[in-house]
């Protein structure tokens, strides 16, 4: 295998002994076995939670069609009214559900008056379907105000997710909505109770605060759960339901814009059953910790007494999200679970206290087992500082990441071009076999590192210097995001198994809008003939490519990924 890496004025080519990608473990096969309450390991067909998605997936013939419009709309989320932007007149956006093996389809139509937007399936594989992905300036051109693009890919994994603008920081002002893929469970339930946002929330328009050039991280002003929240007496709390005697399913997710969050249900532990789309062993835990991007599924059992109870939110404290961090926001009363028949009015119950920090959960073992094979060569350094000079520059490698809406990475490719500019970050790989990075955080911040296209292996990470660092190849955790802690490191690993150019970023929008992402040029030669139709693509990049040189002075402002053009306002 070769890497190709292009971060700076030239080329530097490693080399690395191809290995085989993961192989598909034994199926637990009984094409007579239902998913059910006391069933939830089976799905249908055959398929059940011992199969490797990577390798096997259902084709159920079977599309889900969704129609989102994009507009300006004044709302209060935690009391306090203030312009969004959101799909279809809500926040959060509807919720997408689908079975494992349907095919999406969703049409986005933008009908924001001088903004350009491109949607991203958080987690979704996109195999052969790389145009798909929704990230404006490496797989399409931004969709234009009043045109609309119709994105189509296939539900290759389950379990619980979201969709976010891509473009600007769109989705910090309310661009998000849930998803929801229907699959086996590595523990049993009775009621699904679908999925529950979480976010740190600005009162002030997310673009104003970029537009002030803040030194260091802004603090929010509240966190939100399922959109809505309480600040200073003003607003509602989002309540959920639970039936007496039985065990529910929920997913949560973290759509939030700088900070980790802490979550308790007071006297309900979760049983941990999903980490992003990987089925994991199940563990029981008071309290879980949700990086920017992350999900997970659990189990909750109502065995209480019929009542009212708090779900408990926090940020964790101290340096997770810099000095401005609102410490005191450790064990808030972020939204209510109330059994049925339970009288009206605020739950009493009493919190177990949350952990702090900055963390990533550390019992991670997905059910499918893999043995990651060792690397022939040290893994790839991929260093990651803070630079202030001039302004807030996040770096990978001494490059802050700075693409062209105009001209994504595919444009190269198609062009057969696959040498990308210094600013673009790329990394070529080519080859079948897996790939080790050593992705090195010498900055005073954690970053959740979220990676398209595929889930990674977190084979190492730890404090310091993660040179020569003891990798672990025995079924080590897989997420498609993880934190790489400040001043320490992670090394990820997975199979060069799907062409397309991916990219790799930290999820904090202030950070990737000052540059912190590289992107994977994946087996280039074999991207063109991986994508079938093109047409919606360069018919896309034709009326972003108008409606940008309409504009005198046209400027992005950043990266492109995640902040705004001139006219963002």
């Amino acid at each position: 295998m070769l890497f190709t890496r292009s971060l700076g004025a030239c080329l530097l080519v490693l080399t690395s002994t191809a290995l085989a990608a993961p192989a598909e473990l034994l199926q637990e096969r009984d094409t007579a076995c239902t998913n059910g309450p006391a069933t939830r390991n089976c799905w249908k067909d055959g398929y059940s939670v011992a199969t490797n998605s990577d390798t096997k997936f259902p084709d159920t013939g079977v599309t889900r069609s969704y129609n989102f419009e994009v507009t300006r709309k004044t709302m209060s989320p935690d009391g306090v009214p203030r312009e969004m932007q959101v799909f279809n007149g809500q926040y959060p956006g509807p919720q997408i559900t689908a079975d494992w093996g349907d095919t999406i389809q969703v049409t986005i139509k933008n009908s924001l008056p001088n903004n350009g937007t491109s949607i991203h399936w958080h987690g979704l594989r996109q195999l052969h379907s790389n145009q798909m992905d929704g990230t404006n300036g490496i797989t399409e051109c931004p969709i234009a105000p009043g045109q609309s693009k119709t994105y189509t890919f296939k539900a290759t994994a389950y379990g619980t997710s979201w969709y976010h603008s891509h473009y600007s920081v769109q989705y910090a002002d309310g661009l998000v909505g849930p998803i929801k893929i229907n699959g086996p469970t590595t523990s049993n339930y009775d009621i699904d109770l679908g999925v529950l946002p979480l976010t740190d929330w600005f009162d002030i328009p997310v673009f104003t605060i970029l537009a002030s050039r803040p030194a260091g991280p802004p603090k929010s002003q509240s966190i939100l759960v399922n959109g809505t929240g309480v600040t200073g007496g003003v607003g509602t709390y989002s309540k959920t339901t639970l039936t007496a005697g039985k065990k529910h399913k929920l997913g949560f997710v973290n759509t939030g814009i700088n900070q980790y969050i802490h979550v308790s249900l007071d006297g309900h532990p979760f049983t941990v059953v999903a980490a992003d789309f990987v089925p994991i062993k199940p563990y029981t835990t008071t309290s879980l910790v949700i990086s920017v991007g992350q999900r997970y599924d659990v189990i909750i059992n109502a065995n209480q007494p019929s009542g009212n109870y708090w779900l408990r939110t926090g940020t964790g404290g101290g340096r997770c999200d810099g000095p401005n961090t609102k410490a005191a926001n450790n064990d808030t009363q972020g939204a209510i679970f109330s059994y049925t028949g339970a009288p009206a009015g605020n739950p009493t119950s009493s919190s177990s206290t949350l952990s702090t920090g900055c963390l990533d959960e550390a019992n991670i073992v997905p059910y499918v087992s893999t043995t990651v094979p060792g690397p022939s060569v040290a893994p790839t350094l991929l260093d990651l500082t803070l630079d202030q000079t001039a302004g807030v520059f996040w770096k990978v490698n001494g490059q802050a990441m700075d693409i062209s809406w105009k001209t994504p990475t595919l444009s190269y490719v198609l062009n057969s071009t696959y040498a990308l500019p210094a600013n673009d970050n790329g990394l070529t790989i080519t080859g079948t076999g897996w790939t080790f990075w050593l992705i090195q955080n010498n900055t005073p911040l954690p970053h959740p590192i979220h990676l398209h296209g595929h889930d990674f292996w977190v084979v190492g990470e730890g404090s310091g210097s993660g040179a020569g660092a003891t990798l672990k190849l025995d079924n080590p955790s897989r997420r498609d995001t993880h934190g790489a802690a400040a001043g320490g490191y992670l090394i990820i690993a997975f199979p060069a198994d799907n062409p397309g150019a991916w990219l790799m970023h930290c999820h904090i929008p202030f950070h990737i809008s000052g540059g912190l992402g590289v992107q994977f040029l994946e087996r280039p030669d074999e991207i063109v003939g991986s994508l079938g139709d093109l047409s919606g693509y360069t018919s896309g990049c034709s009326t972003w490519g108008t409606y940008q040189d309409a504009i005198d002075g046209f400027s992005q402002g950043d990266s492109g990924l995640k902040r705004r053009s001139i006219r963002a306002q």
